[in-house]
This record gives C-alpha cells, sequence and structure tokens, in this order.
C-alpha cells in the first residue's frame, strides 16, 4: 500500500509542472500576489515537516536523539548547498526572472530535473517509513514545487522556447521523480538503513530550502501589510503539518 501511495503522490507532484501555463493568462500583478502567499506557505510547510514529521521521526527510529541523526541532518544542508552552487539549483520565484540569462534555459532543465529525481527519492523514502510522513512530506513539496514551476516556465520562455514547449520539456523533466520514487522503493526495501539515513538528510534540506531560498524571496517584499501576510501564510503553513500530524 505505502508503495501505491508513492506512486500516486509523485505524479502528483510531475503534474505540478503544468501550472507554468497557468501564468500566461494571469496579469504580472495578480500573479505576484499569489507568489507572495505560496512562497511563504511553503517556507511554513518545508520547516514545520522538517522539525514537525521527519526529524521526529528519525529520533523515533534511532531509540532516541543520536549524534547520527544530527550529522544527516547537517549533511542535508551540505548536500543541497553543493547541489546550489554547481547545478544552479536556486530557481527564480519571481514571475520575470530576468536575472536569469538566456542561455541558462536548457541548464534551468538539467538542474530541474535533478531537482525532480531528489524530490521522488524524498517522497519514496516518507512513504516508506510511514504513510502519514509521505503525505506530509508530498504537501511540503507540492507547494514548493508551485512557485517554482512557474518561475522555470518563466526562465525557458525567456530562452528563447516557446509557450508549448517549455510546457512540455517541463514535464518530461518533472517525470525524473518518477524515477527517483522506482529506485528508492527498490532499494528501500533491501537496505533498510537506506530510509533511516534519508529522512535526517531530507530535513536539513529542507530547511536549507526555506532559509536560503525561500526566506530571501520574501524579504523583497517591504511593505508592512504585504510581510504580516507573508507571517500570517508561515504559521499556516507549519500549522497545517502540525494538523496532519494530529490526524495522522
Amino acid at each position: 500500500m505505502n508503495y501505491i501511495f508513492a506512486l500516486i503522490a509523485v505524479l502528483i507532484i510531475s503534474l505540478i509542472s503544468f501550472v507554468g501555463a497557468i501564468g500566461l493568462g494571469i496579469s504580472s500583478k495578480k500573479l505576484e500576489r499569489v507568489l507572495l502567499i505560496l512562497v511563504a506557505f511553503s517556507t511554513g510547510a518545508l520547516i514545520g515537516d522538517s522539525f514537525i514529521h521527519l526529524l521526529p521521526e528519525a529520533v523515533n527510529e534511532s531509540g532516541g536523539l543520536t549524534s547520527k541523526i544530527t550529522i544527516f541532518f547537517f549533511v542535508g544542508i551540505l548536500i543541497f548547498f553543493v547541489l546550489e552552487k554547481f547545478l544552479r539549483w536556486r530557481h527564480c520565484h519571481d514571475v520575470d526572472c530576468k536575472e536569469h540569462p538566456k542561455h541558462l534555459g536548457t541548464m534551468n532543465l538539467v538542474s530541474d530535473g535533478v531537482h525532480n529525481f531528489i524530490d521522488g527519492v524524498i517522497i519514496a523514502s516518507s512513504f516508506l517509513i510511514s504513510i502519514p510522513l509521505g503525505i506530509a512530506t508530498t504537501i511540503a513539496v507540492a507547494m514548493h514545487e508551485i512557485p517554482q514551476e512557474l518561475g522555470d516556465f518563466g526562465v525557458l520562455v525567456h530562452s528563447g522556447f516557446t509557450p508549448k514547449k517549455a510546457v512540455w520539456y517541463n514535464f518530461l523533466f518533472a517525470t525524473l521523480a518518477i524515477l527517483g520514487t522506482a529506485i528508492t522503493l527498490l532499494i528501500g526495501t533491501r537496505v533498510g538503513d537506506v530510509v533511516n539515513y534519508m529522512i535526517p538528510i531530507t530535513a536539513g534540506g529542507f530547511v536549507y530550502i526555506a532559509l536560503s531560498d525561500l526566506v530571501p524571496e520574501l524579504h523583497k517584499e517591504e511593505s508592512a501589510a504585504h510581510s504580516l501576510l507573508q507571517l500570517l501564510f508561515i504559521l499556516v503553513g507549519i500549522g497545517i503539518m502540525y494538523l496532519l500530524l494530529l490526524i495522522g
């Protein structure tokens, strides 16, 4: 049953790549407001999943807070730091994405493919532990994917891709998440410790994304009213992760 849930979850994550096309029918001003909320919610969801679900689950699996958990938590932070440095992981959460040179469209697809593969690994690892943990992690990943895919779509269009090609190339590379899930489900059933290591690594990665990638985007907004709205949706993201814990 866990396998089925994991495959359904990663298929949904892959289909999120099509949201980039939505940006075509929405004015930049309205889309910016939506992204403001999505990025804030995503920040709360990633941090909430890390500290409410993933790390407590790792502690439970290890029988207590051990140095191994903290080491692999920091390993997760370092892995995502290296990926960002060498694969240009950082995605634009702005509608126009003008900071990306046009020739980086192909590079964006490659880095996005690696990103999606790792998303698949993360989702599968969570479902191998438990279905509630898998659901919480899928929601956290999904909320980060939506603004990211909108940004990726903008990068591709600005790089010379037609809107139609941008959507389909985005989806093609998004399906690498399914490959990541399939490999993890295969390996995870044979090497149980792999999954236990992946949980704190995932937590570290989520915290890195939230604090290094998303929070700087939120700081670009200087309006007091918008800042309060950001804070509200960060808390909503954390609150939903806690609610999932109570339900689970």
